[in-house]
């Protein structure tokens, strides 16, 4: 079982546990034998382009975090190794903002929620915004461009794009391709999201459940394919349900998919 967990936010993001403090986050992963963590809470927009409310941290509040996780650091260090990190997005013309992040932190992991329309005046969201064929593609491209650009150190939930989709088909397919395909041939691994089994029982939609079957499948055709899992945690119960939620994603991933994974060890070292 995976003792290690690049996929932590804090109460900062605003839709996270309020009353849990950074500490209590180590508590947890302490008290079920993890031996390594990093936090990667919703980065902080240096020029505002997210505008909704409870989903990321203010710019002003970076010092506060980064200082917050290097005391921890030092305080539990004969514990649990932890370092810092941010979950980001990339968005063309974003890149020097992105790399001052990378810069200031040990992870940054790319959570692509969304991209540009075609003009680039408005964010299509998933979620919030069903993606065209076209739109698809240029999501892959993103996380794509993102990765020869030496941005990200792992891809977080790489198959959420099918959360604004509906069966998975020749479209979508290709763009499994393209961001699997770029990222083995980057050395960079790409993570089985467990928030979904926490919540509910996994997934929302008629035909695509997410973790999406059908992204690991392709995902399992790359042999050097890098792949870990990524507890997502904004609250103690995914902390202290971890074992549930791996066994509930790779039922329904299926065993014979899982089997053909190039899973992380727990010493390995994506810097």
């Amino acid at each position: 079982m995976q003792k290690f967990n690049y996929h932590t936010h804090t109460r900062r993001c605003g839709h996270a546990d309020n009353n849990m403090t950074d500490e209590d986050f180590v508590k947890l992963f302490i008290k079920k034998g993890f031996t390594k963590i990093a936090f990667t809470d919703h980065c902080p927009q240096k020029e505002r382009i997210d505008f909704r409310k409870n989903m990321r941290m203010e710019y002003k509040e970076k010092d506060d975090y980064l200082n917050s996780i290097k005391s921890l650091k030092e305080k539990y260090k004969n514990k649990i190794e932890i370092e810092t990190g941010f979950e980001v997005e990339y968005l063309p013309g974003q890149e020097e903002n992105l790399f001052e992040l990378k810069n200031e932190t040990n992870k940054i992991i790319l959570g692509q929620h969304y991209i540009y329309n075609d003009d680039k005046s408005k964010l299509l969201i998933i979620r919030y915004h069903e993606f065209s064929d076209e739109e698809t593609l240029r999501y892959a491209e993103y996380i794509k461009t993102a990765i020869e650009k030496n941005i990200p150190d792992i891809i977080a939930h790489p198959d959420l794009y099918m959360l604004s989709r509906g069966d998975f088909g020749e479209t979508d397919t290709k763009a499994a391709h393209i961001i699997c395909s770029t990222a083995e041939k980057y050395g960079i691994p790409i993570e089985i999201n467990l928030t979904q089994p926490n919540f509910i029982a996994i997934g929302e939609r008629e035909k695509i459940v997410y973790p999406c079957k059908e992204f690991w499948k392709i995902a399992s055709e790359y042999k050097n394919l890098k792949v870990l899992y990524g507890i997502d945690a904004h609250f103690e119960h995914q902390i202290m349900n971890y074992e549930k939620a791996i066994e509930i994603a790779n039922e329904h991933i299926g065993q014979d998919i899982i089997n053909k994974l190039n899973f992380c060890n727990e010493k390995l070292e994506i810097k």
